[in-house]
C-alpha cells in the first residue's frame, strides 16, 4: 500500500468517504471552539498532577492525532504511512484513557458540548479507519 493507493474501493465510494471526512472535520472544528467555556471549567476543577497529563491534555492529544489524519485526507486525499496510521487509530480508543472515561461517565449533565465533541471525534476516527481499510 502506498500513499496514493489507499483502498481497493471503487472511486465513487472513496470520494464519498473523503467528502464525509471533510464535512465531519469541519463540524468538529466548530464544535471544539464551542467547548471553550467547558474546557475552562474543567481546567479549574481538575488540578494537574506533576507527572501525568491532565484530562484536557489527553483530549488535545487525541484531537491532534485524529484531526491531523483527517486534515491530510482533506488536503491530499490520502495519509502518509497508511499502515502506521491504521495501527495508531486502532490504539487510541478514547474510553481506554482513564481520565477521559472518568470525565465522560462520572459527570452526568455536565460538559455536554465537550462530550458531544468527543463522540464526534471518535466517529471521525472510526470513519478514517473505515476509509483506510
Amino acid at each position: 500500500m502506498n500513499n496514493t493507493t489507499i483502498t481497493n474501493q471503487n472511486p465513487e465510494l472513496t470520494k464519498n468517504y473523503i467528502i464525509h471526512i471533510i464535512q465531519l472535520l469541519d463540524k468538529i472544528t466548530i464544535d471544539y471552539q464551542n467547548t471553550k467555556s467547558e474546557r475552562q471549567a474543567i481546567a479549574l476543577k481538575y488540578s494537574p498532577l506533576e507527572t501525568e497529563f491532565t484530562v484536557l491534555e489527553e483530549i488535545e492529544l487525541l484531537t491532534i492525532y485524529i484531526r491531523g489524519y483527517a486534515n491530510q485526507i482533506k488536503a491530499r486525499g490520502y495519509v502518509q504511512n497508511p499502515v502506521e496510521t491504521i495501527k495508531t487509530l486502532q490504539k487510541i480508543t478514547m474510553f481506554d484513557i482513564q481520565k477521559i472515561a472518568q470525565l465522560y461517565f462520572h459527570t452526568p449533565g455536565e460538559y455536554e458540548n465537550l462530550k458531544s465533541y468527543l463522540r464526534m471525534l471518535d466517529y471521525l476516527r472510526l470513519l478514517i479507519l473505515e476509509y483506510l481499510n
